[in-house]
């Protein structure tokens, strides 16, 4: 994604306009000037305010400077035309195009760039196909507006019909051809080319890295001359790298980059919470900070994402704080990022600020603020967000009624969840997929009807997958089923699930009813397929420190403070008869207990 926008920039047509990109208004400009616009040199000073004030999005202002000026050379009238359609007024540029007096083929290529720019792809080609004469840009300018706009057989149609190609042609059909994972077709034409650049390099290899051939990204890395000084080139294989998991390799070409970009550390803050790399993010993103780099929404939104995977609350805040820093904390994407962080970190009255910021919140924000009322075991909030949602006429889907379900699980509300499981279907057309059955099936479960559940399996339109016999187990061992748990546990093992979760489930239920022999099969049967138990932790924040617990780890300092806390915990609720004496469970040295 990072490297798709650079190379966006660069495939964009150029527009020779011959106008400064910056001058100081103090210097070049004055107010009496405007007045008097005769000599070049007033013409000249009037155009590069028409500009600066464009780039400041004071239209009103630049159009004043325009009809003031006594004399208008045709840059005049580009730059005011390109001013228009580079801030949203398209229809205005029409206008002022067709009063113009004199136009040459840069005003028409500038009426093409406006209309791609602004999504009115036909309106281009229709000044494209009417332009009394083209230039190199004005074919290039139509090329990469029907690549941008997805048409990709009209622009290798065009392509071939070009009487004079450059390297920028040759990069945007490759650039199309990739995007329509024509892979061979983009290849070819890149083999053909008489010349190539870093961007046309560049293209070739992000579309490898995008369409996940990085064996075929890697070989044409190492071909790339010079490569070690193209960043651009260098981050998309860092993306490449990250993808494939392989994030060490990623990080020593990121730390080669001798004059790192923010896309560069965009990537590879991406790259690291993508592989579960939390905290190395963060103190990719400080450093970014320190660099005076500014972090883009994708990278922001992968931060959030580490945030809510180390439910470090303070973490959030700060991380939150950058992100009003920088002005996107009103952006859609983020916002959803910030709900989903603020409620794994238990803050869930920040949820709702979060989800408050959004002025048209889509189907991403509305299960996002679902699923945190969910997790939370607050139905009712989640039942009045739904509500909502399709009162504002957003339709819910599959993944919205899988909240709700969730919602019903953690608050045990078993008609309630037959009631949307039906509704799904009866009232929104939704077809029902084997997470939404599996979900059903573990809420039943943990209600002791396990009967019905397993009708449900057997009535399944499609073979019941690992989770759905998976939830069926935990409820038998919930419940102490051993017959229909014995069943349950000898499908997920069919199924070939490499969990020690099933394995541990189905022990213990034999060992509640004393079938020890059931036992040590079970348990041969790990060790046969090299099955062990991932050693459990879990995390809390405590004045400002994360404290990390690691099942079988005895190297926190206040271990013994914690045992004893532990003990007298579970000797509370074994007198309040909340929970069974688990000490009499066969494996609790290694499956069910964590010891602290």
């Amino acid at each position: 994604m990072f490297v798709r926008h650079f190379l966006s920039s660069k495939l964009k047509t150029f527009i020779p306009l011959n106008l400064p990109c910056c001058y100081s208004f103090e210097r070049y400009f004055s107010r009496r000037t405007s007045k008097t616009s005769k000599s070049p040199q007033d013409v000249y000073n009037c155009n590069i305010r028409i500009n600066e004030l464009a780039r400041e999005g004071k239209l009103q202002s630049a159009r004043k400077v325009f009809d003031e000026m006594l004399h208008r050379d045709v840059v005049s009238w580009n730059s005011m035309i390109t001013a228009y359609w580079q801030n949203g007024c398209l229809s205005e540029s029409k206008k002022l195009f067709l009063s113009m007096p004199e136009r040459t083929v840069v005003s028409w290529n500038s009426m093409i760039a406006g209309c791609v720019e602004n999504d009115c792809i036909d309106d281009a080609y229709l000044y494209f196909s009417t332009m009394p004469e083209k230039n190199v840009a004005s074919w290039n300018a139509m090329i990469s507006g029907y690549v941008k706009h997805g048409m990709v057989e009209e622009a290798a149609r065009l392509f071939d019909e070009m009487p004079r190609k450059n390297v920028i042609s040759y990069t945007a059909t490759i650039d199309g051809y990739m995007r329509r994972r024509e892979i061979d077709k983009a290849r070819s034409l890149f083999d053909r080319m008489p010349q190539k650049n870093e961007v046309s390099w560049t293209v070739m290899i992000n579309g490898y890295v995008e369409n996940e051939c990085f064996d075929e990204a890697k070989e044409l890395f190492e071909k790339m001359p010079a490569k070690n000084k193209h960043v651009v080139a260098i981050t998309a294989m860092v993306i490449g790298y990250c993808k494939e998991g392989r994030v060490e390799e990623g990080r020593i070409l990121f730390d080669g980059i001798l004059c790192k970009d923010s896309v560069a550390y965009n990537a590879m803050i991406s790259g690291y919470a993508q592989n579960g790399r939390n905290e190395e993010a963060l103190k990719l993103l400080v450093e970014m900070l320190r660099m005076s780099l500014r972090p883009d929404q994708s990278s922001c939104a992968s931060v959030l994402s580490a945030c809510a995977a180390l439910a470090s609350p303070l973490v959030g805040r700060q991380t939150h704080a950058v992100v009003i820093k920088f002005g996107v904390d009103s952006v859609v994407s983020i916002c959803n990022a910030l709900i989903t962080m603020y409620s794994k970190c238990g803050s869930i009255f920040e949820c709702e600020l979060a989800f408050e910021l959004i002025t048209s919140p889509d189907l991403v924000s509305w299960n996002t603020i679902i699923a945190a009322f969910a997790q939370h075991g607050l139905y009712a909030k989640a039942v009045a967000y739904l509500e909502q949602m399709v009162l504002r006429g957003c339709e819910p889907d599959g993944i919205t009624f899988l909240s709700l379900l969730s919602a019903c699980a953690h608050a045990g509300l078993v008609s309630e969840s037959i009631s949307w499981f039906d509704s799904m279907v009866k009232n929104y057309n939704i077809t029902l997929r084997p997470e939404h059955y599996a979900c059903l099936i573990d809420i039943l479960g943990r209600a002791g009807q396990l009967d019905k559940a397993y009708n449900i399996i057997q009535e399944m339109p499609f073979e019941a997958d690992l989770a759905a016999w998976g939830a069926l187990l935990a409820g038998c061992r919930a419940h102490s089923n051993v017959e229909l748990g014995q069943l349950a546990g000898e499908k997920v093992m069919e199924l070939g699930g490499d969990s020690s979760g099933p394995y541990i489930m189905l022990s213990n239920i034999y060992a509640e009813a004393g079938m020890w022999g059931e036992v040590t099969r079970v348990r041969g049967l790990m060790k046969e397929h090299g099955i062990k138990k991932k050693p459990a932790y879990s995390w809390t924040e405590i004045e400002n420190k994360v404290h990390y617990f690691l099942g079988g780890d005895i190297s926190h300092p206040n271990i013994q403070e914690i045992r004893t806390a532990l003990k007298w915990m579970n000797l509370q609720m074994k007198f309040q008869e909340k929970v069974l004496d688990f000490t009499d469970f066969y494996f609790l040295d290694e499956l069910e207990c964590t010891c602290i």
